[in-house]
C-alpha cells in the first residue's frame, strides 16, 4: 500500500487530539533513500551510491512528565508506551515501536539521558517498498529524542545503525542511516562504508529519477538477506587462503579476484564476484554522473542489475520483469533492482520528455501480466534529517 503524505503542519493538530495539550510540539523530519548502485556493498565495507529522497518519516515531540515515552503511529494506528526506566533493558517486540526504542536504548548506551516524552510518527515512506522505511524512523527518533542537545552527526548515523543491527536484529550495513542523515539536495551521496567518508556527486538535471514499487515483497527476503551476509563472510574465508592481508571483499581487486575465483567454491564464488564487481560499478557511475554521460549511468544500472539477479540472486520475477520492461521504452537510459531484494522497487533512468510514456507502458504491462498496479516515485535529491521550522 502506498504511503499517504505527510502534511507537516498537520502533525501539530493530531498530536493534540492524540496526547492533549496546548503547546506545538516541536517536529522532526528523516528522509528514505534510494540506492542507485551499489547494492549488498555495504555490509562489505565497500561503496554505496544513494540520494535522500523527500519522502520521510516525521516525529512531533514533546517533553512530558508521565516518566514515559509514549508513541503513536498514524501508519499502524497503534499506540504503545515504555516507561523511561524500563529502557535499558527492554527487549525486542518484533513490532514497529522496535524502531524507537531501539533508538532510545542506544541513545542511553551513548550517555545521551532519554527524557519522559511523547512522540506522534507519520511516515510517507512506504513499508516494504526498499526505500528504508526503518532507518528513517531510526533517524527522526533519534533527533526528536535529542531535541535541542547536540550529538556529532556521524554518532547519529551509528545510533540508528546500532538500533537496527542490535536492537531490531537486521546484520546490515550502515548506508540507510548515512544517506537519511548526509542527505543533500541535488546530489547523490558516494559512501566509503569502510572509513564512513563521503562525497556528493551532482547529478545530472537530463534525467529523472524514477523508483517503480512492484507492490511484492516476498517473504525469502529476511532469511536470505542473513544468507547472504553468511555467504559473504565464507567467500573471504576463502579468498583470505590466497592473501591473508584480505578482511572483507572491500580488499579485493577484479583482477585479483579473476585469478583465483576458480578456486573458490560456487555459491560463495558468485557471491564475491558481484560484490566486488558493484564497488567497481559505484566508482565508475561516479565518474559518469560527473561527466553527465547517462547512457553509461544507464548501462551500469543494467550490468549491476544482471550481476544481483544472476550471482547475488536477490531480484524477483516481477523485479525482472520491470527492469526487462523498461530498457525496451525509448528514452530509459537504464533500470535495476534498489533495495535489499525479492520484491520493493526498481530504479529507473529516464530522459524527462520520455517520462510519462514510461509511466504508461510501465503501469500498463505490470498490470497486464500481475493484475497489480504498480506505484511511481519522483526521487529528487532531498536535503538529510533535521527540526522542521514550522510557519
Amino acid at each position: 500500500m502506498s504511503a499517504v503524505a505527510v502534511a507537516p503542519r498537520e502533525i501539530v493538530s493530531a498530536f493534540r487530539e492524540r496526547f492533549g495539550g496546548d503547546s506545538a510540539p516541536d517536529v522532526y523530519r528523516a528522509p528514505g533513500r534510494v540506492n542507485l548502485i551499489g547494492e549488498h556493498t555495504d555490509y562489505n565495507l565497500g561503496f554505496v551510491f544513494p540520494i535522500a529522497l523527500e519522502m520521510a518519516c516525521y516525529i512531533g515531540v514533546s517533553g512530558a512528565k508521565h516518566g514515559k515515552l509514549r508513541l503513536y503511529s498514524r501508519e499502524i494506528k497503534d499506540g504503545f508506551e515504555i516507561g523511561i526506566g524500563d529502557i535499558a533493558g527492554a527487549s525486542r517486540r518484533d513490532k514497529w515501536t522496535d524502531y524507537v526504542v531501539g533508538v532510545a536504548q542506544q541513545l542511553e548506551r551513548s550517555g545521551v539521558t532519554v527524557e519522559s516524552a511523547d512522540l506522534y510518527i507519520a511516515s510517507d515512506v512506504p513499508v516494504g517498498s526498499g526505500l528504508s522505511s526503518s532507518a528513517a524512523i531510526e533517524i527522526a527518533s533519534a533527533f526528536a529524542l535529542l531535541g535541542s542537545r547536540q550529538l556529532a552527526l556521524p554518532e547519529i548515523v551509528q545510533i540508528g545503525h546500532r538500533a537496527e543491527t542490535q536492537f531490531v536484529g537486521i546484520p546490515s550495513g550502515v548506508m540507510d542511516q548515512y544517506a537519511s542523515v548526509f542527505g543533500r539536495e541535488g546530489a547523490a551521496i558516494q559512501i566509503d562504508c569502510r572509513s564512513l567518508e563521503h562525497e556528493y556527486v551532482e547529478m545530472p538535471r537530463e534525467a529523472s529519477i524514477i523508483a517503480v514499487n512492484s507492490m511484492v515483497k516476498h517473504e525469502l527476503g529476511a532469511s536470505a538477506y542473513r544468507d547472504r551476509v553468511a555467504e559473504c563472510q565464507a567467500a573471504v574465508r576463502e579468498i583470505k587462503k590466497f592473501d591473508a592481508r584480505v578482511e572483507s571483499l572491500r580488499d579485493v581487486s577484479l583482477d585479483f579476484f579473476g585469478s583465483i575465483q576458480d578456486r573458490i567454491p560456487e555459491v560463495p564464488r558468485r557471491r564475491a564476484r558481484h560484490v566486488i564487481s558493484e564497488d567497481q560499478r559505484v566508482l565508475d557511475f561516479a565518474r559518469a554522473a560527473r561527466a553527465g554521460d547517462l547512457p553509461q549511468m544507464g548501462r551500469l544500472f543494467v550490468e549491476s542489475h544482471r550481476s544481483m539477479q544472476h550471482d547475488y540472486e536477490v531480484s524477483a520475477e516481477e523485479i525482472d520483469f520491470l527492469v526487462d520492461t523498461a530498457i525496451e521504452i525509448p528514452g530509459v537510459y537504464g533500470a535495476r533492482m534498489t533495495g535489499g531484494g525479492f520484491g520493493g522497487c526498481t530504479v529507473n533512468l529516464v530522459a524527462p520528455s520520455a517520462v510519462g510514456e514510461f509511466r504508461t507502458r510501465i503501469g500498463a504491462a505490470y498490470e497486464d501480466r500481475y493484475a497489480v498496479k504498480p506505484v511511481f516515485y519522483d526521487c529528487t535529491p532531498a536535503a538529510g534529517a533535521g527540526r522542521i521550522t514550522l510557519n
